[in-house]
C-alpha cells in the first residue's frame, strides 16, 4: 500500500471538493503558472500541458508525493474559452455558447515526486447550452459570479439552469477534476481507496 503524501497542485475550491470526495488525507498548494495557450495550440494540448506543469511546479517542494495536476479548456467552433475573469467577458462567452455544443477538455495528471512516473489522461465533456436570452444570462452571471470557470457556467450550481444537454466521460470533470480517471491513477500508483472495511 502506498502511503506517499496526496498533494492537490490548485488553489480551486471546487477541486479540493471534488477529492474530498475519494476520502484520502491530501495537502493543496497553489502553483504559480502561466495559462496563457500557445499559439497553433490546440486545446487538448493546452490542458495537457497545464495539468503537467502544475504538477511539476509544485514537486520541489514535495519530493516525495503523489502530485496531482488538472486543468481545463473548453472550445467552441474551434476557438479556446478560458476563465473569462470579468462579466463582460462572461457574458460574451454564454451569448457566443448558446444554443451551440462546447467541448471542454479536462487533463488530469498524477506525479510521482519520488520515482518521476507521471500519468496523464484527459476526460472529455460536451456541453449544449439553451437557447439563453440576455436577461438569463444577466441574472444569472449576477447570481454565480462564475468568473473563474472556463465558459463561465458552473455545473455543480446554478449553471446546470444553462444547460440542454450534456454527454461525456465524466460528470466531475466538467467542474475541474476528472475523478474516474484520477482513482485509476491512484490504482496504479497502489493507492487503497478501501481499507478495513471503510
Amino acid at each position: 500500500m502506498n502511503s506517499q503524501l496526496l498533494v492537490l497542485a490548485s488553489s480551486s475550491v471546487y477541486r479540493k471538493e471534488l477529492l474530498k470526495r475519494l476520502n484520502l488525507p491530501f495537502e493543496t498548494i497553489a502553483p504559480d503558472v502561466d495559462e496563457t495557450p500557445l499559439p497553433q495550440e490546440s486545446a487538448r494540448a493546452t490542458s495537457v500541458r497545464l495539468a503537467e506543469v502544475k504538477a511539476r511546479a509544485v514537486a520541489g517542494k514535495y519530493p516525495d508525493a503523489l502530485i496531482i495536476g488538472s486543468d481545463q479548456v473548453a472550445l467552441l467552433e474551434g476557438s479556446q474559452l478560458g476563465k473569462p475573469l470579468t462579466h463582460d467577458n462572461a457574458v460574451k462567452q454564454l451569448r457566443a455558447m448558446r444554443g451551440k455544443t462546447t467541448h471542454f477538455y479536462t487533463a488530469l495528471t498524477l506525479l510521482n515526486s519520488k520515482t518521476g512516473h507521471m500519468q496523464t489522461e484527459v476526460a472529455e465533456n460536451f456541453v449544449t447550452l439553451r437557447q439563453l436570452d440576455d436577461e438569463e444570462i444577466e441574472n444569472y452571471l449576477l447570481r454565480e459570479q462564475p468568473y473563474h470557470c472556463a465558459g463561465s457556467a458552473k455545473t455543480e450550481g446554478l449553471g446546470i439552469a444553462l444547460i440542454s444537454r450534456m454527454a461525456g466521460d465524466d460528470p466531475n470533470a466538467l467542474v475541474g477534476l476528472p475523478l474516474i480517471l484520477l482513482v485509476e491513477m491512484l490504482k496504479r500508483e497502489n493507492v487503497q481507496l478501501f481499507r478495513d472495511g471503510k
